[in-house]
């Protein structure tokens, strides 16, 4: 692990304290006897939280709807890399400001982390696509703003999430799904971590009982919403599998044919919500194609649950990110008023 990184602590800044000897105590102003003296490091840089960002305006003839962003950005000078949070949320609602202990462990590492929502049913696919697209060009339009570097970005997401994060990795190559605001803006991503995420919409549940296997044949199952719409009017829903080729074409399988950055997949063994299946097939043809690929399974983790949230998950993403798309670089005096004045 870089020496970066070496020092991360969850949630509080790295500061360490120590009584003044007497004999310097005299000599500080403001000193009396009583008074306790401590020495702090100052190494960790503070962390500014920006939220409300509108990253994207999506316009309908009846509505306007903005589409919003967190952003924790490290107040230094350096150029860093930026991580895009996309939330899961069974494709149903996208929470995106929780996760905090992700978030906050990949900025205190130097990482600008933004948490942005995006559209999910009863809006069809591609929409999540063409949003999470959407914050990286924001990104990329703003990065002087926030001393991002343009050429590191990645993306990370959990469960639907993580569909999306595998998405945007596959089809970094792709035009179609850019749509929406900062068009002369790249929305490819260098590297992409997905937890407990969906790589093929077809068999999400594959390997569970019966019982889970009827949910996911049911059309009012939410990868069918996602796909096909809701039942309304003379249309009366359909199931995921009823257009096989239309379900592969939302589903990252469906998009291995272009050149794809590296990935980290990380699945639990417990996990009852989404198969384990999905990481898997995922990491084998990535492998199988050339891609640069990690495939990580945690002993004994279901889905979403409290072993996603303790260090050694969370350091292992941090770590992966730092090792893929690399330090900040240091320029103390690149923008610097700027950055002392945010």
């Amino acid at each position: 692990m870089m020496k970066w990184l070496s020092s991360l602590v969850i949630f509080s800044a790295v500061m360490t304290a120590a009584t003044a000897p007497a004999a310097d105590r005299q000599a500080l102003p403001g000193f009396t006897e009583g008074a306790d003296v401590i020495r702090v490091d100052t190494q960790q840089s503070q962390i500014d939280e920006i939220g409300g960002v509108i990253y994207s305006q999506i316009n309908s003839p009846r509505s306007v709807r903005g589409l919003r962003m967190t952003m924790l950005v490290p107040r230094t000078a350096d150029l860093k890399p930026a991580i895009v949070y996309v939330p899961g949320g069974g494709f149903m609602s996208t929470d995106y400001e929780k996760f905090i202990e992700m978030r906050m462990a990949l900025a205190k590492a130097g990482f600008v982390v933004a948490a942005a929502e995006y559209r999910v049913v009863p809006d069809t696919f591609p929409s999540p696509l063409q949003d999470g697209k959407s914050a990286v060009r924001y990104l990329r339009a703003h990065a002087a703003d926030f001393n991002i570097d343009p050429a590191r970005i990645g993306v990370l997401g959990d469960s639907a999430g993580g569909w999306l994060s595998q998405m945007m990795a596959a089809t970094s190559s792709e035009k179609g799904f850019d749509e929406g605001d900062w068009l002369d803006q790249s929305s490819a991503v260098q590297a992409a971590v997905s937890l407990y995420g969906i790589s093929d919409l077809r068999n999400i549940g594959e390997g569970f009982p019966q019982e889970i296997q009827k949910v996911h044949e049911s059309p009012a199952v939410t990868e069918a919403l996602l796909v096909h719409g809701a039942a309304f009017g003379r249309f009366g829903g359909a199931t995921i599998v009823s257009d096989p080729a239309k379900a592969l074409a939302a589903s990252p399988m469906g998009h291995l044919s272009g050149p794809i950055p590296p990935m980290l997949l990380m699945h639990g063994s417990a996990d009852q919500v989404v198969s384990p299946v999905q990481s898997k097939q995922m990491f084998e043809a990535l492998r199988g194609g050339g891609s640069k690929v990690d495939y990580v399974l945690v002993e004994g983790a279901g889905h979403g649950d409290g072993h996603w949230f303790q260090p050694s998950v969370i350091n292992r993403v941090v770590a992966w990110f730092g090792d893929t798309l690399g330090a900040p670089i240091r320029d103390a005096g690149r923008n610097a008023g700027a950055a002392a004045t945010r």
